[in-house]
Order: C-alpha cells, then sequence, then structure tokens
C-alpha cells in the first residue's frame, strides 16, 4: 500500500469534505464529498496569485486605487496612491490572505474586476474545474461564488507545478516597503503548520462565516508527497492535517528505509 490511512478515524471527523492524495503514487487515499459544492473562502486566492505569477511582469510598481482598498476583514493597510510592486501583492494575498492586496492584483492583471473574474473562470474550465465559478477575486461569498473538493485538488495541483508558486506556500512571512514612502509592511501566515510542522510546505488557508474554516496542506517528508484538502472544518484544522501526513508518510520497511 502507498499510505497507511485509517479510514474509521476520518470518517468520524466533523468536516464537510476532505480529500487526501498521494502525490508520488497519483493515487486518492481518503476522499469524503468529493464532488459536493462548496464555499471555497480565500483558497480562491491560489486562482489569482496564479493568473498574476502566470501573466509576469511580477516587479512592476501597482499604483493602489479607492477600488482596491474597499475591502473587509483581512487587509493589509494600503492607502489611496500608495505604489506596490506586484510580486510583493502577490505575496500578501498568498500568506496573509489579504483582501486588498488580491483586488489590486486583479485590478491591475486584467484591468477591472470584471475582466479579471473573467479570466479566472476561463483558467478554471481550461485546467478541468468542471463545477466552479469565481465571481470575485478574494474569496468572499459574493453571488454563486463556489467551487467543489476535487476541483479545489485539481486548482492545487496545477499551482504546485509552478517553482515561483511554491517558494510563495512555504513562507512564513514576507517583510516588503511601500515605493514612494518606504513604509513597511509585513505579511504573515495564517497557516500553523509552518510554524509546527517541519515537513509542511504549504498550501492556502481559508475562511468564512459560509465556508468555515478551510485547507489546503501540503507536506513532503522522504521522497514522499501528500496534499490535503480540507472544507468547513469542525475539527482542528493544524492537529487533523499532521496527523493525517503522519499516517501518509508512514512506510512499510520493506520499501522505506528508516532514516530517523
Amino acid at each position: 500500500m502507498n499510505a497507511q490511512i485509517n479510514n474509521d478515524e476520518l470518517d468520524k471527523l466533523n468536516v464537510e469534505a476532505l480529500l487526501v492524495k498521494d502525490l508520488n503514487a497519483n493515487a486518492m487515499v481518503y476522499s469524503k464529498e468529493a464532488y459536493k459544492e462548496v464555499k471555497p473562502a480565500s483558497l480562491t486566492k491560489i486562482m489569482t496569485a496564479m493568473l498574476a505569477i502566470e501573466q509576469g511582469y511580477l516587479y512592476r510598481p501597482v499604483v493602489i486605487t479607492a477600488e482596491m482598498i474597499r475591502v473587509e476583514p483581512t487587509k493589509a493597510g494600503y492607502k489611496e496612491g500608495d505604489i506596490v510592486i506586484l510580486e510583493d501583492l502577490i505575496k500578501a494575498a498568498m500568506i496573509e490572505s489579504d483582501n486588498d492586496a488580491a483586488m489590486a492584483i486583479a485590478i491591475a492583471v486584467g484591468g477591472n474586476v470584471t475582466t479579471f473574474v473573467e479570466m479566472m473562470n476561463a483558467k478554471a474550465r481550461q485546467i478541468g474545474m468542471s463545477n466552479t465559478l469565481f465571481t470575485n477575486p478574494c474569496g468572499y461569498d459574493i453571488g454563486n461564488h463556489h467551487s467543489t473538493p476535487i476541483d479545489l485538488l485539481q486548482l492545487a495541483e496545477y499551482a504546485i507545478k509552478n517553482p515561483y508558486f511554491n517558494d510563495i506556500t512555504r513562507l512564513n512571512q514576507h517583510a516588503y516597503n511601500e515605493i514612494l514612502s518606504g513604509r513597511k509592511f509585513v505579511a504573515k501566515t495564517h497557516n500553523h503548520l509552518l510554524n509546527r510542522y517541519e515537513y509542511a510546505v504549504g498550501v492556502k488557508t481559508g475562511y468564512t462565516s459560509k465556508a468555515g474554516p478551510c485547507l489546503i496542506a501540503r507536506a513532503k517528508k522522504e521522497g514522499k508527497d501528500c496534499l490535503i484538502i480540507m472544507l468547513n472544518s469542525k475539527e482542528n484544522r493544524w492537529t487533523v492535517a499532521r496527523q493525517i501526513f503522519e499516517q501518509v508518510f508512514l512506510q512499510p520497511i520493506d520499501t522505506f528505509s528508516d532514516k530517523v
């Protein structure tokens, strides 16, 4: 077996949906409600970040407008007229989940929010997200903004093929400056696994009142690579993810040497 998963224990977890994939074996080792329509919350920002990364010109300056900062709740705190490098906006949106950064990305990359949302949905279709509709770049529960666990897995697997994206998702924090004033910002991660679990390498947290606590988590250990999609968890996300990773990483002694 590629992974030692205790299905009975995972079945008991109070989570709306849960997927566990062994990326090395390209095998789903646990699945609960894979095709259920869910609210993706800030997991949405993976798509927002990827569109910016793929467009390129990451070191170009972005002038902050009133529309970009008319958001709640998580914000970096930009002011109208500030100039911020696009790369810093991407990191702020991914690491701290700053909504003003995500809006700034959308307008800078798409020209306006409407066009950027169209780009998000076109990309979703292109990479096989067959039951996803994005209505905004931040993850707000606006309109029929929705996805499914299997689609979010598709998005995560697509994103982690990009080395630049992976470098960002490993970061605990990112310090940067506004260009004109030199004012300092520090984006700090909400992903507690990055601080407490040595094998964690990303990816993104999310939360809204409708979506509940959400998590896409990835960990790598001794050649093993595992991805977890967890939606609307009433459990401790960090404890559950760590326990799942350790189950997946537990290998038969005849196939993996003990390096601990």
